[in-house]
């Protein structure tokens, strides 16, 4: 029996698929991680005393931060991972844990304990220049996003890939940018309870992801077959 041989034309399909796929699981864990719809509240109160002007500066400084850092991740997290023999597949198994502990408190339409301490948003209320600490590291880059990028750049098998992680966290910053520079606008907007369900609804599709990066972690480890994509 004579297997098919593929075509050019459709390796290059099934690459270009596969690059869609990351590029939509890396914008999509990295935006639902930092998830800067359920900072709005932490922000407006921050800067509460603020004109409209430094409101819009602590944005700028809170999403340039968290993008210098989630970025400075991404390209050293391969070497990361040499220096401290951490295996891809124990990080993703540690990264499934996190995103789940994140997505869980997120279903409850909360911001999670794992992203923000209640003493670190007390902080922020009482610091001159809050947009780089805490507003940019750890409430947008956190634990849970940090996590995310370094986790995705271990799956990465190609340069496009790579760009695409680092476009997605690109999109990601300019988003909360955008968010937070209309950030009363916004929540007016939404409201409270359009708030509370967008958390909800990005937290499920959170937890789905962490169910994924521990399935990732066990066919990467043998301990099961790679499903089958539909």
């Amino acid at each position: 029996m004579l297997v098919p041989i593929p075509t050019s034309a459709a390796l290059t399909h099934i690459e270009s698929s596969a690059l869609v796929r990351f590029s939509l699981l890396a914008l999509s864990s990295i935006l639902f991680l930092v998830d800067p719809f359920a900072a709005l509240p932490t922000f407006l109160a921050v800067t509460a005393d603020q004109d409209d002007a430094k409101r819009k500066r602590t944005a700028r400084k809170a999403s340039l931060t968290a993008f210098v850092v989630l970025t400075t991740f991404a390209l050293v997290g391969t070497y990361l991972f040499r220096i401290f023999g951490i295996t891809i597949p124990a990080f993703e198994i540690c990264g499934g844990i996190i995103l789940l502990l994140i997505g869980l408190d997120m279903l409850e339409a909360k911001r999670s304990a794992t992203q923000e301490s209640p003493s670190e948003t007390a902080a922020a209320s009482t610091k001159d220049d809050a947009g780089i600490v805490p507003m940019g590291i750890p409430m947008l880059a956190g634990p849970g996003s940090i996590t995310s990028v370094m986790v995705l750049v271990g799956q990465v098998r190609s340069t496009a890939q790579f760009l695409a992680v680092l476009a997605a966290i690109l999109v990601t910053m300019l988003i909360c940018w955008g968010v937070l520079h209309q950030a009363a606008r916004v929540a007016a907007m939404l409201g409270e309870t359009g708030i509370r369900i967008l958390v909800r609804i990005m937290g499920l599709l959170l937890v789905a992801l962490a169910v994924q990066y521990f399935v990732n972690g066990f066919v990467d480890l043998g301990v099961l077959n790679r499903p089958s994509l539909p």
